[in-house]
């Protein structure tokens, strides 16, 4: 094992991090997505520090398929734009840039301080401001370096989630990362330290103030995690299911809807093992009836009461259950459908009254004017 060092203010050398060669790793070169290698590579050669990093890193390091291959960079967008013509620059205050690929798409972030005044950091001051030890590692699929800032692979190694960021104002600054420990506690089966659990009971509360958008953004990723059954219990247990989806939460049919999450796990696992890259979008609506069917009022239809008005009673009583998450209506809409087909009610195609929303991207052209450039340093 290495040490990184840097230069102190008196000109000493100062440890930050444990460089772990490959032979000091399980993360093999061949297990890393070939794209995202090729867009590390050019990173490196126009001059700039990249990495993969994030769930990537870990999932490899616990012999998981990684889902995603995100990459941080010294590279600013601007730069990262001209070096790559499938980019897009996303957000506004610190924006990324997504690289669009026919089948995934790759997260490159550009290093942060954490500094309010200068967005822009040094890969030792991105590391600090992650928000757990096992997601702060940084992979060089080039060298096959591994660089650990936080002692990160002693956390793997006694199996255990701990925060980077202090806890006395972690989960107060981003509640949503209260939701990310208890799911990546089931994803690795790692235990949560119990000042975690502590903050968690203490900062609960504070869910409460994340918005609906953000909210509906959690609650989709553990409905694609092919783990949704187990994090929904966890959520329960550590009481922030209440706050992502109050209705389910105080159900007296709970644990038949985490039955349902559990064949609705089962489904998306297998689709996954079919294609890795598989789309789960058209599953949405499947989804939200896994999370409502057990609870939602018995379904009658009658010579008095019309197709039409049964569907928007139902489509509304939906609404409500899964408040305060807010799908598009076409999610809602699919629900609704699937679950009056299943009472062998049959419904006209004008009770649909949405289209499919559009994918977050759509086919994108190479600009022919730029073609194929040398590299520029950076």
């Amino acid at each position: 094992m290495l040490i990184r060092y840097k230069k102190g203010e008196d000109g000493s050398n100062i440890p930050v991090a444990h460089v772990y060669t490959a032979q000091e790793h399980p993360i093999k070169g061949t297990s890393i997505d070939k794209d995202a290698l090729a867009v590390v590579k050019k990173l490196q050669e126009a001059g700039a520090e990249a990495y993969i990093v994030g769930g990537a890193v870990r999932d490899l390091l616990l012999n998981h398929i990684p889902k995603d291959f995100d990459i941080a960079t010294s590279a600013t967008p601007r730069q990262i734009q001209k070096l790559f013509w499938n980019a897009r620059i996303i957000g506004k205050r610190f924006r990324l840039v997504h690289l669009i690929f026919r089948d995934k798409v790759f997260e490159v972030s550009t290093f942060r301080s954490g500094d309010e005044e200068s967005i822009y950091g040094t890969v030792e001051q991105d590391a600090k401001r992650r928000d757990f030890s096992l997601n702060s590692l940084y992979y060089n699929p080039v060298t096959g370096d591994l660089l650990d800032f936080n002692r990160a692979m002693d956390d793997i190694k006694k199996g255990r989630i701990r925060s980077v960021i202090p806890l006395t104002t972690s989960f107060i600054d981003d509640p949503v990362r209260m939701v990310r420990a208890v799911k990546y506690s089931v994803f690795t089966g790692f235990y949560l330290e119990r000042d975690i659990k502590r903050s968690i009971r203490k900062n609960r509360y504070e869910l409460t103030k994340v918005s609906n958008s953000r909210v509906t953004e959690e609650v989709f990723k553990v409905l694609y995690s092919g783990e949704a059954a187990p994090i929904m219990r966890q959520l329960n247990k550590h009481q922030l299911l209440v706050y992502l989806l109050p209705c389910i939460a105080v159900s007296a049919n709970l644990e038949e809807i985490f039955n349902q999450l559990e064949s609705l796990d089962e489904k998306v696992k297998k689709l996954i093992e079919l294609n890795r890259n598989t789309r789960l979008d058209s599953l949405r609506g499947e989804m939200l009836l896994h999370l409502v069917r057990p609870i939602i009022l018995p379904i009658k239809q009658d010579e008095e009461v019309s197709v039409s008005e049964l569907f928007k009673a139902t489509y509304a009583q939906i609404k409500r259950l899964i408040n305060p998450i807010t799908p598009p209506n076409y999610d809602v809409e699919q629900a609704t459908l699937l679950l009056l087909k299943g009472e062998g009610v049959n419904v006209p195609p004008t009770c649909l009254r949405t289209k499919p929303p559009l994918q977050q991207y759509g086919q994108l052209r190479a600009a022919q004017s730029r073609g194929r450039r040398r590299p520029k340093r950076i």
